[in-house]
Parts: C-alpha cells; structure tokens; sequence
C-alpha cells in the first residue's frame, strides 16, 4: 500500500505543477490576446477592456492557490509520511473527479487508495 501512496503523491506534485505551469501560460495569452484588443479597439471600449483584464488577471492565481497548492501540499504530505495527508488527498480526490479526464482518473485512484488503506489500517486494529 505504502507504493500507491507514494505514486500517489508523486502524482499529485506532478499534477499541481503542471496545473500552475498552465495557469502562467493561460494569463500570458489572456495578457496578451487583450493588450492586442485594446490597442484595435475604439477609445470608449478600451476601459471596458481593461476591467475585463484585470479581473481575468486574477483568475490564475485563484486556481494556483486554490487547486494547485493544496495538491502540491497534499503530495508532498503523501510522500513524507505524513499522517493527515490522506484525508487532504481525499478531499482533494474529490475535487478532481470533476475534471475529465485526467483529473477523473487521478481522483478514483485517489479514493480507492484512501479505502485500501482504511481497510487495511482496521484489520490491522483487530488483529491487535
């Protein structure tokens, strides 16, 4: 059991990297795509679109904090043997079943490491 952790927390480094790697890449193109339209659009337009840019701004960081840095958190948890971090994973397993399909598979995988290693730890406690 204690290798599926281990994949699991080298999987949720991997994903939560990777998501921020897309969020920096996403707010450049978003940063870029209306720094082109303002510049085409009409004077009356451009603060319009200047508020649409901002607020899109902060969507990056949004996912970062919210999804991605509790993933890094979780699979780094995971993989020091931490004894809170599989009720994080869960949670967070949850969360992931939403988005298909990488992040669907990832969070079954998630839940049924979470109930392995239940089980496991109760027949541990009977036979204690």
């Amino acid at each position: 059991m204690e290798s599926h952790k281990r994949i699991l927390g080298i999987l949720y480094v991997v994903s939560a990297l990777f998501q921020a790697l897309i969020m920096m890449v996403l707010n450049v193109f978003l940063s870029t795509i209306f720094t082109y339209a303002a510049s085409q659009a009409e004077p009356n337009d451009v603060a319009v679109l200047e508020m649409i840019a901002r607020l899109l701004a902060w969507l990056p960081a949004v996912v970062i904090v919210f999804f991605a840095l509790p993933s890094l958190i979780a699979g780094i948890a995971l993989l020091n043997n931490k004894s809170w971090a599989m009720t994080l994973t869960l949670i967070l397993g949850c969360l992931k079943l939403f988005s298909f399909p990488i992040g669907t598979a990832v969070g079954i995988y998630t839940i049924w490491v979470y109930a392995e290693d239940q089980r496991l730890a109760r027949i541990k406690a009977v036979k204690n």
